[in-house]
């Protein structure tokens, strides 16, 4: 986990969260993020869990943020009626509490809502035990913290929560004020009635007459905010419930309706058909299809229903929108090609998440080296040839080991000397073969190389585990590449985000090109988007043809760019393991400045699991980067 504005990211958990979400409200569009407080906002299609359980035991954090989700997704999303929730917003907009009957209200149908999903599902309430002890022991000291600084209406509100939730009838508060306990015995009858409520306008109205009775006794807004209201942009929709908004259908723009007669109606009983080469339907099934109407005239005609297709049928259809290119010669104007590649564009991008959808990616080639570069370079392989040769050597006699081995047990080949088994087997296997084996790798290698800001103290020690790693993969004759990246922010708007990957190697001239040096040309940039980059990478590594497949990343902790922050841990750790799921092996090399810090290695395992590399100091980056390679290269001989 990671420490990220004092809380911290569980990948795991935050893709379990995710899960929950997009099953519980059984709609794929709603994303989950951590955010202050807890809602559902269907405006930007997301469910919330509050941020403050991240700072908890592992037990008690899994606990409440799934509680949250809950709450939102099967209370929330079916239970709160909108419309009251906006007239409720409207009406205390005029009073003097307006933060102090928000929380009062989310707190009140909070507990309608948990009331009635712990009827539904018995299996949740774990969750909500864990929320309930929490928040009384949160509350308990946060009322004595009211209390020390004379936050009055706050000191209030948390023993109007402590009330809720106490063990017995009349808790006692013996540090409160007086007049604060007074207030509380008047507000005890409107409390009493709390759990009683069965929809949403009994706990406006619960919220309103307690919040006027504060207000009439001269109390003033609270300080703190504990609970925020349930419903983001809560003022932009038109239905009653949450759920039918998510599953309204508009309708359509105009409302006129054509009269029609028997007499009017022409029947014609014959045949229309079509046909093409190129669209021929004799040996497939047939489609239809379909459309959504927002602008037309009503008529008699039968629709929303379906009919069973016959030979013979065809659908002709009027659309706006681009062509594609036929089998024949296809003169479609420049205009209508374009739009298509933006479109397409545009589309592959999408499949990048979220957090990447307006982040583009421009490619750049290592310029020829110069001499300056070339004899900086021949000074980098002097430093790691020693690394190289003893690497090189291990896996010769590895290689060679095995060539010379004989396979034995076969039930066919050459005889051997050791015959007891004839003797003492049903299905003896006395011989053995002698084959030389190849001595090409079935391996591919992809290094890519963090080049943001932070890198810049780094990056000549990193030039040397990079070169280790080119001359070893170029003495086996193992194809590989070498990529740094980066995010220009400079350039950067609220809808472009522009990423480039500096091809140093490429697959196709790592092994017959000697521009090794070309490796000096690194150098740090600006932000880091790790998850867009190995997405990238794995889309091409995917459609090589070789059966062990690397991917090797150098950086030196979070990703960060544009918009990406705290979700770029958990994208990063999604492309890992989109990666991962097409026999990709992933790992991640972290690079530290004299000395790892346990938040950097619980960010590592985070991303990378045990797949990770921590190197302390990058000056030694050959020596953790040469044992590695061993045991990769080990794997695919």
């Amino acid at each position: 986990m990671y420490r990220f504005h004092q809380s911290k990211v569980d990948t795991h958990l935050f893709m379990q969260l995710q899960d929950l979400t997009t099953v519980l409200a059984k709609n794929e569009q709603l994303q989950f993020e951590s955010s202050f407080g807890s809602f559902i906002d269907l405006t930007e299609n997301k469910v919330t869990a509050g941020r403050f359980w991240d700072r908890l035991p592992a037990e008690t954090q899994e606990a409440g943020a799934k509680s949250d989700v809950i709450l939102r997704t099967l209370g929330t999303l079916h239970q709160t009626d909108v419309k009251t929730i906006q007239q409720f917003k409207e009406n205390i907009q005029d009073t003097q509490l307006p933060k102090f009957a928000i929380q009062l209200l989310t707190l009140l149908e909070d507990i309608r809502l948990e009331d009635a999903i712990r009827k539904q599902r018995p299996g949740i309430r774990q969750n909500f035990m864990y929320r309930q002890k929490y928040f009384h022991h949160y509350f308990t000291t946060q009322l004595q913290a009211n209390v020390t600084r004379s936050y009055v209406t706050d000191e209030i509100f948390c023993m109007i929560y402590l009330q809720l939730f106490a063990d017995q009838p009349d808790p006692d508060f013996p540090r409160a004020g007086e007049e604060q306990l007074e207030m509380l015995d008047r507000l005890k009858p409107y409390l009493y009635s709390v759990f009683e409520a069965k929809h949403t306008r009994d706990n406006t109205d619960l919220a309103e007459k307690m919040t006027q009775m504060m207000q009439g006794a001269g109390y003033r807004d609270s300080i703190h905010e504990y609970f925020i209201l349930p419903i983001g942009h809560v003022e932009s929709y038109d239905k009653n419930n949450l759920f039918d908004e998510l599953t309204r259908t508009d309708p359509l723009v105009n409302d006129e309706e054509q009269e029609e007669t028997n007499e009017e109606n022409e029947y014609f009983d014959e045949t229309f058909s079509t046909w093409h080469r190129e669209n021929k339907n004799d040996d497939r099934k047939q489609n239809f299809l379909q459309f959504e109407l927002e602008q037309g005239t009503k008529t008699s005609m039968l629709g929303g229903g379906a009919r069973e297709t016959e030979d013979g049928d065809q659908a002709m259809a009027a659309i706006q929108g681009t062509s594609g290119q036929s089998q024949q010669n296809d003169y479609s104007d420049q205009e209508t090609l374009t739009k298509e590649e933006n479109t397409s564009q545009s589309s592959s991008n999408s499949s990048f998440g979220k957090e990447n959808e307006h982040a583009q990616m421009f490619t750049e080639y290592a310029e020829t080296p110069t001499e300056e570069e070339e004899m900086q370079y021949r000074q980098l392989i002097e430093d790691v040839n020693p690394f190289k040769i003893k690497l090189a050597k291990t896996i010769q006699l590895t290689l060679e080991h095995k060539q010379n081995a004989p396979r034995t047990n076969l039930l066919f080949g050459r005889l051997s000397k050791k015959l007891l088994p004839v003797f003492l087997d049903d299905s003896p296997r006395v011989f053995y073969k002698k084959e030389q084996e190849s001595k090409e790798f079935d391996a591919v290698f992809t290094l890519l190389i963090d080049c943001s800001a932070s890198m810049e103290n780094k990056m000549e020690e990193t030039k040397r585990g990079v070169a280790l790693f080119h001359e070893v993969l170029k003495e086996l004759r193992i194809p590989h590449e070498i990529i740094g990246f980066w995010e220009d922010a400079n350039n950067v708007t609220n809808t472009y985000q522009p990423n480039y990957m500096q091809y140093i190697q490429t697959l196709e001239d790592s092994l017959y090109q000697e521009h090794g040096a070309k490796i000096m040309q690194l150098e740090a940039q600006e932000d880091n988007r790790d998850g867009f980059s190995i997405r990238h990478v794995t889309r091409k590594l995917i459609t090589r043809n070789e059966k062990n497949k690397f991917l090797l990343i150098f950086s030196d902790g979070q990703p960060a760019a544009a918009g990406y922050d705290q979700n770029g841990i958990v994208d990063t750790y999604q492309a890992v393991v989109e990666a991962r799921k097409h026999q990709i092996d992933v790992i991640g090399m972290f690079l530290a400045n004299g000395q790892v810090e346990e938040n950097d290695d619980s960010l590592m395992q985070n991303i990378y699991g045990k797949e990770r590399i921590m190197v302390p100091d990058v000056s030694a980056l050959p020596e953790h980067f040469a044992p590695l390679l061993k045991r990769l290269l080990l794997k695919v001989i």
